[in-house]
C-alpha cells in the first residue's frame, strides 16, 4: 500500500506543473460557459503562457507532460500561440457585452 501511496505522489509531484496548467482551464473553459468568452479566452492564453514558463523554467524531468518537443520549440510555440489569444482577447471589441 505503501508503496502504491509513494507512486501516486511521485507521479503527481512530476505533472505538477501540467496540473497547474489544467486548472487554468478549467476556471477558462467555467468563463466560455458562463457567456464571458472574451474573459475566458484571456485566461486560456494565460494559461499557454504559464505553460510557458513552465517550460522554460523547470528541467525536463520536473515538467512532465508539458514537454512535447525540444525545451526552445516548445517555449517559443507555447508563448506564440499564448501571445496571440491574450492579444486577440484583449484587441476583439466587445460590442456591447462590456
Amino acid at each position: 500500500m505503501v508503496a502504491t501511496t509513494n507512486r501516486w505522489a511521485r507521479l503527481a509531484r512530476r505533472n505538477l506543473p501540467l496540473l497547474a496548467v489544467s486548472a487554468v482551464v478549467v476556471v477558462a473553459v467555467i468563463f466560455v460557459l458562463a457567456e464571458r468568452w472574451r474573459r475566458g479566452a484571456f485566461v486560456f492564453g494565460l494559461a499557454t503562457l504559464l505553460a510557458a514558463g513552465f517550460r522554460l523554467c523547470l528541467p525536463d524531468e520536473q515538467v512532465g507532460l508539458l514537454a512535447v518537443r525540444g525545451q526552445a520549440f516548445d517555449v517559443a510555440a507555447l508563448t506564440a500561440v499564448g501571445a496571440a489569444i491574450v492579444w486577440l482577447a484583449v484587441s476583439i471589441d466587445p460590442l456591447g457585452t462590456g
